[in-house]
């Protein structure tokens, strides 16, 4: 039986064979060799050759205040800085992460993107060091400035007699000793601060009664300025000392002595002491017990006795 590859045998004649010899190879134009190409060599013209190297970026030295540093998170994903660690996590292995510290916050940022911040534990000792090592002095907060509160009003107000005000229709009390004095009253959704309209000192805080819309509606209503500051300097007031010699200051009995009985003595009172000046020009300070505020200023009159 035949095969295919039977019929594909040599020549059997001279001049058959001579053909097939003398066939020319052809090739597809794909395949057809072409000239390698010519390596140029560029040349620098004389201007770029003269022309000075960028200096590189200079950090500004740090001179205080915050400092900015780098660190590569490690493979554990807990970044240790200055005795305190920063969990990063391990997916973050190998990241250059920015640290912007000062005595009170720490923020970490990446790229440039804030992801983290945390009360700070540096000492004055610890960022200079941090800036000795590869510190430099820190740019603006990455927080965001604050925006003004559009969310309070202000309201001023005259303190009745018997130490109220009127919201309205509603009736706040504001403090007794402040009868008759002109206020002001800053109206938040869930609080009132009576402070003094010349200083901005903050006097006493309530609970607000009203609903928004009530607060929109009253009388003499303006935009709300900065909040009001509680004051930081001792506050003066007047006692008169009993039979035995003991005045009370905000809820705390001081003894003063039998000698002292029945007159009247100046104490300043701050938040943790009670200084009180005596009448031989000595003084003498306590330290305060309690924490609650001075509602009166003023010593009370001395008790008449009517004998018949």
């Amino acid at each position: 039986m035949a095969r295919p590859a039977d019929r594909f045998a040599p020549s059997q004649t001279p001049a058959a064979r001579a053909e097939e010899n003398l066939l020319p190879l052809r090739l597809p134009p794909v395949l057809t060799s072409t000239p390698p190409p010519t390596l140029q060599v560029p040349t620098e013209s004389p201007a770029a050759q003269h022309q000075p190297e960028p200096a590189p970026a200079v950090s500004t030295p740090w001179t205080g205040g915050p400092v900015e540093f780098d660190r590569v998170v490690p493979p554990s994903g807990n970044l240790g800085v200055a005795g305190k660690q920063f969990w990063l996590g391990p997916a973050r292995a190998g990241v250059t992460v920015t640290f912007w510290a000062d005595h009170e916050v720490i923020h970490l940022l990446i790229a440039g993107a804030r992801i983290k911040t945390l009360r700070s534990h540096l000492s004055g000792t610890d960022l200079a060091a941090l800036a000795a090592t590869g510190g430099r002095a820190a740019g603006p907060s990455p927080l965001p400035p604050a925006e003004p509160d559009t969310t309070a009003i202000e309201v001023d107000r005259t303190v009745a007699r018997n130490g109220v005000v009127s919201l309205g229709s509603t009736q706040v009390l504001a403090a007794e000793i402040l009868a008759g004095r002109r206020i002001s009253i800053r109206i938040d959704p869930t609080l009132l601060s009576f402070f003094d309209p010349e200083t901005r000192q903050l006097l006493r805080t309530r609970p607000n009664p009203l609903t928004w819309d009530q607060v929109l509606r009253l009388r003499g209503s303006r935009p709300a300025g900065p909040p009001p500051r509680p004051v930081t300097e001792p506050i003066t007031v007047q006692r008169r000392t009993s039979n035995t010699g003991v005045i009370m200051i905000a809820g705390q009995q001081i003894a003063l002595g039998r000698t002292h009985a029945h007159r009247v003595v100046t104490a300043h009172v701050a938040d943790t002491t009670i200084t009180i000046d005596l009448d031989d020009g000595d003084q003498r300070t306590i330290s305060r017990t309690t924490t609650q505020p001075v509602r009166s200023t003023k010593a009370h009159r001395p008790r008449t006795t009517h004998v018949s």
